[in-house]
């Protein structure tokens, strides 16, 4: 809630400070896993004071195909961390993240990628099923699964799935986090947001907006 409310005040600041400033990049980035906003001002300074990247990866989706980093070069992406057997938060974030993949259907540059937790049990099989189940029909939407060590890592140490906890943890301990993550077409982080709230993502979706019409 803390971290919410702290996004929410930084973009709040920024937009009303920022209004005269006409080069500015909209969206913040992320560079450490306590999700310090970090605004920009020129294009230029990117790649100079926004270091971290999505890293490689490479599992099979729910139609057993496989599915690895070239999947979103050039692409917005959103990741989020589900297990198709869950009955708490799971269901509600993958009923928010269909909102999201409908009110954009259109955008055929914009990905969707759930990974499973629980891969061991959610095989390629079992995903296509729970997609199914779920009456998602947006072919950009993949669900992941396959090695828990790499998916741990990747959620953890990439998308910074549990946030300031990001680099404390390892595979034996279970990943279970609501977060949405937004990642522009650089492989970089530039919005979070609980997925268990519908008004998320409203923002979630502006911001994507955002994003499309950011110059690279």
């Amino acid at each position: 809630m803390y971290r919410t409310v702290f996004l929410l005040l930084s973009s709040l600041f920024f937009f009303s400070c920022g209004e005269k400033k006409t080069n500015s990049i909209a969206l913040p980035y992320y560079n450490e896993p306590d999700f310090t906003p970090i605004f920009i001002e020129n294009k230029s300074d990117v790649n100079k004071k926004i270091t971290h990247t999505i890293g490689n990866f490479s599992f099979l989706n729910q139609d057993s195909i496989s599915v690895n980093q070239k999947r979103v070069e050039n692409k917005i992406h959103i990741a989020n961390f589900i297990f198709t057997s869950c009955g708490s938060i799971c269901p509600t974030m993958t009923k928010n993240m269909k909102i999201v993949g409908d009110s954009l259907s259109s955008d055929k540059n914009l990905v969707f990628l759930s990974f499973s937790v629980t891969p061991w049990i959610d095989k390629p099989s079992i995903l296509k099923k729970y997609k199914e189940r779920n009456g998602i029909k947006n072919e950009n939407w993949e669900f992941l699964t396959g090695s828990k060590r790499d998916i741990y890592k990747l959620a953890r140490q990439s998308y910074f799935a549990e946030e300031n906890i990001g680099f404390s943890k390892d595979s034996t301990e279970f990943l279970h986090t609501e977060h949405f993550v937004l990642v522009d077409k650089t492989k970089r982080i530039r919005g979070i947001y609980n997925g268990t709230l519908t008004l998320e993502m409203e923002k979630l979706i502006e911001d994507i907006k955002t994003l499309e019409k950011e110059k690279e």
